[in-house]
């Protein structure tokens, strides 16, 4: 099955087409005029027999709401144009979409319907910048391929097995009850394909797998994982909570918030939001949000990239502490995503930050990690550190074609 996987912005569409297949067998015969319904199944279970191949091809279609390309119709059809030379006559069978917020409706992949877009819709004031856009592409893509099986996989799904002492807060009843205030959290599709793989490599079965993972790009967060489940996480109501980011703050006191708008009368919410969200975090303390950057700046002696790693460092070193507690004692620290992934000297300036818990790095391992799925721990550390690469759209991909296929068998 040719799955095509799509991340809908307000102004682009970033998308990948991948072969994907039930586990050691050859793709099963397949009609793309089947109904779509809205059936929940969960995305470890549901992927656990499907493997997804390579990808075929990928990219990025911009400029979305210009005179270049006025819509997301319109964007969808010149992919569909250029889908059409790339893949020399073979068809898409089924699309999957990352969907940012699914509110506390949606808790596993869905396939798409009439009443899910609207829902997807509904749900736009928790994800104003997201979820409109979301909802646009789902409808080009019903004009744009008639018939064809669409699914959402949401990134606050994987987050929805938090106990209610973890995502509530701590203000008046009515302001969740009316307006939905809580800790969602984000990059679930990752938290979940990154804890998979963990436990695969380790040997443990995922109900008795405890961790925390650390899913560390120019957006950030951490995730305690307790019985192979989330059972808390640094982002909350919207991604802007928890560890200080490329250009995002992370935790701060609210009070911040009141007294800026006290003492600048002409400051706006608007206006709030965009300091908050674009210009802090890395951007915020020495100028430049690039994790790459900010460390050769550290290394040239730049004081200010210097406390910017000292302090995003710090502020997950204690998230990692917090959540070894909050699961019983982890099993493993994952990192996972582009700084996780590719910075060994923010690992190991978390890490020497957390002794008190007996984890200790081996610095060749750390510097040089092989594979897909690595150990950068030493012999003597009480807790397994690894790095572990996410594919959020090979997990897109298996889910979408897990629905599909489920369907086709029912």
């Amino acid at each position: 099955m040719l799955v095509l996987v799509v991340n809908c912005g307000s102004s682009s569409i970033k998308y990948q087409v991948r072969e994907v297949a039930p586990a050691g067998e050859e793709p099963e015969a397949y009609t793309s005029s089947m109904p779509a319904i809205n059936e929940n199944v969960n995305l470890a279970r549901a992927t656990a027999g499907v493997e997804s191949g390579e990808v075929i091809t990928q990219g990025l279609i911009e400029n979305i709401g210009t005179s270049e390309v006025q819509n997301h119709t319109q964007a969808l059809e010149i992919l569909a144009r250029r889908l059409e030379e790339e893949l020399g006559g073979r068809t898409i069978d089924a699309a999957g979409h990352r969907v940012v917020h699914g509110g506390e409706r949606f808790s596993a992949p869905v396939l798409v319907n009439n009443e899910i877009i609207r829902a997807i819709e509904r749900l736009a004031p928790l994800a104003p910048l997201h979820n409109p856009a979301h909802a646009l592409g789902l409808r080009a893509i019903q004009k744009t391929w008639p018939g064809m099986p669409q699914v959402c996989v949401f990134d606050t799904a994987f987050h929805r097995t938090m106990p209610e002492k973890a995502w509530r807060y701590a203000i008046p009843d009515d302001w969740y009850e009316m307006h939905g205030m809580r800790r969602y959290g984000f990059h679930g599709t990752s938290h979940d394909y990154v804890t998979g793989k963990a436990c695969e490599f380790l040997g443990i079965p995922r109900e008795q797998f405890n961790a925390v993972v650390a899913h560390l790009g120019n957006g950030a967060s951490a995730t305690a994982i307790r019985q192979g489940r989330s059972y808390d996480t640094s982002m909350g109501y919207t991604p802007l909570a928890g560890l200080v980011m490329g250009t995002r703050s992370g935790d701060l006191d609210p009070s911040v918030v009141t007294a800026m708008l006290e003492r600048n009368p002409g400051m706006s919410a608007n206006d709030l939001n965009r300091v908050l969200n674009n210009e802090s975090g890395l951007r915020g303390i020495c100028g430049d949000s690039d994790m790459r950057a900010v460390e050769q700046r550290a290394e040239n002696g730049h004081e200010r990239a210097q406390r910017a790693l000292e302090m995003a460092a710090y502020r997950l070193a204690k998230y990692i502490g917090g959540y070894h507690v909050a699961v019983g004692g982890a099993q493993a620290l994952i990192f996972t995503a582009g700084i996780g992934e590719h910075s060994p000297m923010f690992r190991a300036m978390v890490c020497d930050q957390l002794g008190a818990l007996g984890i200790d790095l081996d610095p060749a391992l750390n510097e040089h990690p092989q594979g897909d799925v690595a150990r950068i721990s030493s012999e003597n550390s009480a807790i397994e550190v690894l790095v572990v690469s996410t594919d959020e759209e090979r997990a897109i991909a298996e889910a979408t074609a897990a629905l599909v296929w489920e369907r086709v068998k029912n």
